[in-house]
């Protein structure tokens, strides 16, 4: 049987009042999850372990049958094995976010305010522009920088500590001064980082056209190299990811998943949906791969950006040109399957960051098909009493005889 998780990241959200009360997910044109919810099970999930601070990076790991307080080390070093940054046991990763502050000539750094965590989502052309000369800057014997994707970027400190950072996206509209790092190596970076790009060409011609500046550096994330168990080891599946973004793709490279590289895929409300259901088409039918793990960023940022509209259509997309393809080529090819579609964890879009809340899930089997009224959304979701307490648990159900479905 062919296991497919469809990871919809941050969907998950509260009711919004343009929305009569209803969430984006309530509120978005979802025909092939509608039809699913009526023969599927849907439940909730906690993906973030008490305690734990609510990320992609522990939610993921949990989703994907790794119990974060068990092998959780750091978000950068698992986005670090995905862009080939070499670590050694003493070493520490840092995301290098490219991240727009305020610009107020009037004020000093520690007075700006953080605008936006991505820049406009800058791309990843313009970005390796401007980590080329803060490379020139800042590179030496113990920092060594690494390009990712869009905004997303890596440092490897050679000899480092875990230091406290915060990640830029909890601090949105709120000026940085109290959360800038201490280590004076670090906060030096961060000031000379603003008087190095804030005039850059790149940024000029970024204005220019309507979008904010990638003005400062910004560090968070900070972990050391990870030591995690084969996902064939554990489930005997072989897998596929399918994401634009590093720390994804790292935690498919650390458990041994073949990652996929989809053209167009951005990470972004814009990427290239029928290319990551076409990957995992040709993965499932063409290739003999049992599992396909596929993310889908967009929904993520639409809610880190505050847009319940475009959150909604980010998850329309996803059901009408990612899941409705892929299911019409599977249900096609008479292979057997199961479904599991869920959000990582919720990212509010009242509140632009993300919370620890538990989130829906449906687990969908083509061979055993219930019957049911509800649809998939996080209410109906509660009101199933269905509920799965350990994120890590919900691989083995998947992967399960069937019996319990």
């Amino acid at each position: 049987m062919k296991t497919i998780v469809m990871l919809s990241d941050g969907m998950a959200d509260e009711s919004v009042f343009d929305f009569g009360g209803k969430t984006p997910l309530e509120y978005a044109s979802t025909p092939t999850l509608d039809r699913l919810a009526k023969v599927s099970e849907i439940g909730m999930v906690r993906t973030i372990p008490e305690g734990m601070a609510p990320g992609s990076d522990v939610a993921n790991l949990s989703v994907i049958g790794y119990n974060p307080r068990l092998y959780y080390t750091g978000r950068s070093p698992l986005e670090a094995l995905s862009i080939g940054a070499k670590m050694d046991e003493n070493d520490v990763a840092l995301r290098c976010n490219l991240v727009t502050v305020s610009e107020e000539d009037s004020l000093p750094y520690e007075e700006r305010r953080m605008v936006d965590h991505s820049a406009s989502e800058i791309t990843t052309e313009e970005a390796e522009q401007l980590l080329s000369d803060l490379k020139s800057e800042f590179e030496s014997d113990n920092c060594h920088f690494y390009t990712g994707t869009s905004y997303r970027h890596c440092m490897i400190w050679r000899g480092g500590e875990i230091l406290p950072f915060t990640p830029p996206h909890d601090i949105l509209e709120q000026k940085i001064g109290r959360y800038l790092p201490e280590n004076d190596l670090f906060l030096c970076m961060l000031k000379r980082s603003y008087e190095i790009l804030k005039n850059h060409p790149v940024n000029q011609k970024r204005r220019a056209a309507g979008l904010n500046p990638a003005n400062s550096f910004w560090f968070w994330g900070a972990g050391t190299k990870p030591s995690l168990p084969s996902f064939w080891g554990r489930y005997h599946k072989k897998g596929v990811m399918i994401s634009a973004v590093d720390l994804l793709k790292g935690i498919a490279v650390g458990i041994g998943l073949d990652n996929r590289n989809v053209e167009g895929a951005t990470g972004g409300l814009n990427t290239n949906y029928e290319g990551k259901a076409q990957a995992a088409a040709d993965a499932l039918l063409g290739e003999n791969y049992d599992f396909a793990y596929i993310h889908l960023e967009a929904p993520d940022e639409m809610g880190h950006q505050g847009s319940a509209v475009k959150k909604a259509e980010a998850i329309h997309r996803m059901d009408t040109r990612i899941l409705a393809p892929l299911l019409r080529q599977l249900d096609a090819s008479g292979e057997e399957y199961r479904l599991l579609v869920l959000p990582d964890h919720p990212t509010p879009v009242g509140l632009r960051t993300h919370t620890a809340n538990p989130v829906p899930y449906l687990l969908y089997d083509s061979t055993r098909h219930q019957n049911h009224d509800w649809n998939y959304n996080e209410q109906e979701a509660v009101d199933s009493k269905n509920r799965v307490e350990h994120g890590w648990e919900l691989m083995d159900y998947l992967f399960s005889d069937g019996s319990s479905l």
